[in-house]
């Protein structure tokens, strides 16, 4: 897939399946913004695409306006967006019979609101670009219960899926596509409890039909398919990577 000549925002992108996607659109010749709060990590590519690393705090609506703005003013443009950004809190967040009702709005608004920051400040561009695509993600974890629940991870990431399937519908006259992918058990830092833990993830992945749990780079491949012209009749839909776990009875 080539993306030469495009321009691209990646939020989340200062590691795991964030800087993935980032560092694969910039191999694949795009233009890449990448935002995250953590500091720029090493290994960026040196092209053939152009990087901008941003600190930006995208639950912060002007910050995101900002950043969407320094983003235009460095490559002229945008057409496509990767809504990664997003917290797991295992120590905290848990039943809504119980948790901390600030925890709850706090994961909200990194993990949905983040993305009304974003796609407001980014639709204005992509629809004088032409069109675009936009990428959001998810969980499969939104999809079933839990009886370790995390509900305001889960509850946060089934409104992503109800708001893209909104804006696949607003924006398909302007060739804007919107698209979700829900990732299986990924070994990303946001699941750093599994850190020098080969018995736990030997564990896991013998429930996982394809027999391992996925890589950043497997979750990378999927975003950038969607992104690409190869997706072009694809809008207002879910693409699960979960090397078959779902599918299990």
């Amino acid at each position: 897939m080539e993306f030469a000549g495009q321009n691209a925002i990646v939020t989340g992108a200062g590691g795991g399946i964030g800087f993935e996607i980032a560092r694969d659109l910039l191999l694949a010749g795009a233009n890449v913004a990448m935002l995250d709060l953590k500091p720029e990590p090493a290994g960026i590519p040196d092209g053939p695409g152009r990087s901008l690393y941003l600190s930006c705090d995208v639950s912060d609506d002007d910050a995101v306006q900002a950043a969407v703005a320094a983003a235009d003013a460095e490559f002229g443009g945008l057409q496509l967006l990767a809504n990664v950004a997003g917290v797991l809190w295992f120590d905290r967040d848990r039943s809504a019979l119980d948790i901390d009702l600030g925890l709850w709005d706090q994961v909200f608004s990194i993990n949905l609101k983040s993305m009304v920051h974003m796609v407001r400040h980014s639709v204005p561009l992509m629809k004088r670009a032409g069109g675009g695509a936009m990428v959001h993600f998810s969980t499969i974890q939104c999809l079933r219960g839990d009886d370790a629940p995390q509900d305001a991870y889960q509850a946060s990431k089934a409104g992503v899926v109800a708001l893209s399937k909104s804006l696949a519908i607003q924006l398909a006259s302007d060739r804007i596509r919107s698209n979700v992918i829900f990732p299986g058990p990924v070994h990303s830092p946001m699941q750093a409890r599994w850190d020098n833990k080969p018995e736990a993830i030997e564990s896991l992945a013998g429930i996982i039909p394809l027999g391992r749990i996925g890589a950043p780079k497997d979750l990378a491949n999927a975003c950038l398919f969607l992104l690409s012209d190869k997706a072009d009749f694809i809008t207002g839909t879910e693409l699960t990577v979960d090397g078959g776990l779902m599918a299990r009875p």
